[in-house]
């Protein structure tokens, strides 16, 4: 009964951040009206900022075991003797009315991130990179309904917790180090503000092997897209879905660069380049399923014809909103593309 009801709640969870991410559904306006905050910002209490000298207010750490140190089918994890480091910023699992930011311990939160984020996501870097994910004030759902009055706000606080997790990964764990940024959705809306205010454009930018902005609308020139699989110092990003989707806005000047051959000239491929996905079923177990999923990057999005799985857990919520796979559809691509740069940079002018 306990893993239906997680099943369950991970399904609402997801779903309703799908619902937000392409928002073209019948209920788009009665979610925002279910999760708004019962008062304004400014009388809204602020959760505690985090501490990050501890341990628990970080998600991930080489040195704990957690979720992001999961392996699946051959993949190991080498985070112990890895050159490279990777700052994983993860995506909104506050969605409620409770308040514009998530206090760092609340645990429906918290079990949507160390139960399916990291294992999904952050997990498929442990092959090429220590990784560290801190856990910040996220903002909440609402705050992207509303980013010009009380969502700015809660987001401005959101992201002013990722720059002090970053300054203090910088100065106490990375040292120099080569690093990767990654995130979703709101993770990869604060990794495109960190890479434009804090890397690019400063001496970080030498050290920076790529970074993987997934699953938020990212305008052509925001970032430096990778185009080819080994080349560093720059971005790659796609947003997935599926036939019959039909996006809210224009998508035209949308980035998108296929994970399943990070080339920006061969943006079209088959079932037989992906090399696995992780995928759940509904008792919370993870399998690794090969060939789920094609790809083509057309008008700013990335589009499969189908996803090939038996899983009974699926999190498509209407008509070709894959936004929730982003990373799990093409895991074992995005883990060996992560390795190669990795490799590439090392091979490369990187002195430490």
């Amino acid at each position: 009964m306990k893993k239906f009801l997680f099943g369950m709640a991970i399904f609402l969870v997801v779903g309703l951040i799908v619902i937000w991410t392409f928002r073209n559904e019948l209920g788009f306006w009665m979610f925002a009206n279910y999760v708004k905050p019962d008062a304004p910002f400014a009388e809204t209490a602020i959760p505690t900022a985090p501490n990050y000298s501890l341990a628990e207010h970080w998600a991930a750490l080489p040195s704990v075991d957690d979720n992001a140190d999961v392996t699946l089918g051959n993949a190991s994890d080498a985070q112990s003797t890895a050159a490279v480091d990777v700052f994983f910023i993860y995506p909104t699992t506050f969605i409620t009315s409770e308040g514009w930011n998530a206090p760092l311990d609340h645990d429906g939160a918290n079990e949507i991130i160390d139960d399916m984020v990291l294992p999904h996501q952050a997990s498929a870097f442990n092959g090429c990179c220590a990784v560290y994910a801190p856990r910040y004030r996220q903002a909440t759902m609402y705050s992207f309904f509303d980013q010009e009055g009380d969502g700015k706000s809660s987001l401005d606080l959101a992201y002013g917790d990722v720059v002090a997790a970053f300054e203090y990964f910088l100065e106490h764990f990375s040292k120099g180090r080569p690093f990767i940024i990654a995130g979703h959705s709101q993770g990869a809306r604060h990794a495109e503000l960190l890479l434009n205010e804090h890397v690019y454009g400063t001496p970080l930018a030498d050290r920076l092997v790529a970074a993987y902005p997934v699953g938020f609308n990212l305008s052509k020139g925001s970032l430096p897209v990778c185009a080819t699989p080994l080349e560093t110092g720059c971005a790659v990003t796609w947003n997935t879905v599926g036939p019959g989707f039909q996006p809210f806005e224009d998508t035209s000047d949308m980035i998108c660069v296929n994970p399943l051959t990070f080339d920006t000239s061969k943006p079209d491929a088959g079932f037989d380049a992906n090399l696995g996905s992780l995928l759940s079923d509904t008792d919370g177990s993870i399998s690794v399923i090969d060939g789920a999923a094609d790809g083509q990057c057309a008008n700013g999005l990335l589009t499969i014809s189908e996803l090939r799985s038996d899983s009974g857990f699926n999190l498509q919520m209407g008509t070709g909103n894959y936004h929730v796979y982003d990373f799990s559809l093409f895991y074992f691509n995005i883990r060996e593309n992560a390795k190669a740069r990795v490799d590439a940079f090392l091979d490369g002018a990187y002195e430490s």
